[in-house]
């Protein structure tokens, strides 16, 4: 078997999980229609192949490294949006909620609310990542979410739609820092350079 087969079976395999998987998820108390199940293979800390699966809604996005994007079935891409000032944010607060934490996330806000066109909080950092993908948000960032787990699968799929998946501060993304910003191709400088003024105003 090779390599792009193995890859194709795992999908199809995570693909079934995941909606199995789903199942469960729609019982959640709140019934907020922004829940998933993230599935996603990495190969050195590479993001390879994901699965992220509203069962809510029913949108599942797909992607493997090298052959696309897809939300269900149909391939996907990243905005065109060129302008910060135009672009839709996605952020979340992440897992801490020390004063320090809360205090840092808040101001950064502030910061980049006066940068961007509007911000969104899903609750969901797979998701945020799949909003990426398919256009539906222009920028993506979170600081201290759980773990590899919720980023292995959107990672992929975002980036297999043409956007960039990358650490905050501009630099590699690496998979097991808590660390993740995603950008459509055109606006990763501007978002950067907004996020640097973000975090210096924090320590002015």
């Amino acid at each position: 078997m090779g390599e792009n087969d193995s890859h194709s079976e795992f999908l199809a395999v995570a693909i079934e999980a995941a909606k199995k998987a789903g199942e469960v998820v729609t019982n959640f108390t709140c019934r907020y229609p922004f829940v998933c199940v993230s599935i996603g293979l990495t190969i050195e800390k590479v993001p390879t192949v994901g699965v992220v699966y509203n069962p809510i809604i029913d949108e599942l996005f797909t992607g493997i490294r090298g052959q696309g994007a897809f939300l269900n079935g149909t391939p996907i891409k990243a905005s065109s949006q060129n302008e910060l000032v135009k672009a839709l944010l996605a952020t979340e607060v992440g897992t801490k909620r020390d004063k320090y934490t809360v205090d840092a996330t808040t101001n950064r806000l502030n910061s980049l609310l006066f940068k961007v066109r509007s911000l969104r909080m899903s609750g969901s950092c797979a998701l945020n990542l799949c909003g990426v993908a398919c256009g539906r948000l222009d920028l993506f960032y979170e600081l201290g979410f759980g773990g590899p787990w919720d980023v292995a699968g959107g990672a992929v799929i975002a980036q297999e739609a043409g956007a960039l998946v990358f650490d905050p501060s501009g630099e590699e993304f690496d998979i097991t820092s808590q660390r993740v910003a995603a950008s459509n191709a055109h606006l990763k400088e501007l978002f950067v350079d907004a996020l640097r003024e973000a975090e210096l105003g924090l320590h002015i």
